[in-house]
């Protein structure tokens, strides 16, 4: 028979060895705390040290703005840039709103895009895209229109007038049909692209592209002012076939009404009785 009180004797005294606390080595916890007491220590001190430096430097006006530099303009002046920017000499690098002074410059009428950068310690790059006249459109005044088919501004005394201009849309449409209104624009200044790459009748034949809610775009040329019907759509076939016979036409082009290239596959050239009349 078992000894059943000895081998129990014996599991406890094994279990009292097993749960018995190893003593503890307090130099090994010391080095472990110092060292990570002087790692903090450190990091304190320098982030301490840093902020100071930063403090001082701007104590002593190290990132105050000396120098605005801009560039890629060409018909505004850095003068009026300088002046939509409000940026002054000495002004703190770090208290520049970037994003609002480039909204600012963008205001003038000329701007499409500025971008405005820090180039520390203490320079203002402006890097600006102005806007390229595309067109002029009649609004009771007369406005540049860009390539993008923005109205961005009246013409002054002394702007170029040597753009083509669109007519058949006044300033009331505009403003109660902006989006209308732009697809207009859009489809005059696509008419206008298929025509710059033109040989026999281009931009250069053209005084003026007139858009009508009915007929679509309406262009007129130079010789004559005779309108040309165009529709709004198919520009290249119809502006192949009046090329095919141009040659023929523009000697006639004052005694024509109007020239029809809406019918598929023809040219309908109506003549003016009354200027035929008048030239015999």
């Amino acid at each position: 028979m078992r000894d059943l009180k000895s081998q129990k004797q014996k599991k406890i005294q094994t279990n009292r060895r097993k749960q018995e606390k190893q003593p503890r080595d307090w130099k090994k916890v010391f080095h472990r705390l110092l060292r990570i007491g002087i790692a903090s220590g450190s990091g304190l001190l320098l982030a301490s040290g840093a902020l100071l430096t930063v403090q001082v430097l701007l104590d002593s006006g190290y990132f105050e703005v000396r120098q605005i530099r801009v560039e890629e303009q060409v018909r505004v002046s850095e003068g009026e840039i300088l002046e939509a920017s409000d940026i002054k000499l000495g002004d703190s690098m770090f208290d520049l709103e970037l994003y609002m002074i480039g909204r600012k410059i963008e205001e003038h009428p000329w701007i499409a895009t500025a971008y405005v950068e820090r180039s520390f310690p203490d320079q203002v790059v402006i890097r600006v895209v102005e806007r390229q006249p595309r067109a002029i459109i009649d609004l009771d005044y007369l406005y540049y229109v860009d390539k993008s088919g923005v109205v961005f501004k009246m013409l002054d005394a002394g702007d170029q007038l040597g753009y083509p201009v669109i007519t058949g849309i006044n300033r009331q449409y505009l403003l109660e049909n902006p989006d209308q209104t732009q697809d207009c624009l859009n489809l005059a200044l696509r008419l206008m692209d298929e025509l710059a790459n033109r040989s026999l009748f281009n931009l250069d034949d053209v005084s003026e592209i007139h858009y009508d809610q009915q007929e679509g775009l309406i262009l007129h040329t130079l010789i004559g002012g005779v309108p040309v019907r165009l529709g709004t759509q198919g520009f290249e076939g119809k502006l192949d076939r009046l090329e095919a016979i141009y040659d023929d036409l523009e000697p006639r082009l004052l005694a024509l009404k109007y020239i029809d290239l809406n019918v598929a596959d023809r040219v309908i050239v109506k003549v003016d009785t009354k200027r035929t009349i008048g030239r015999s």
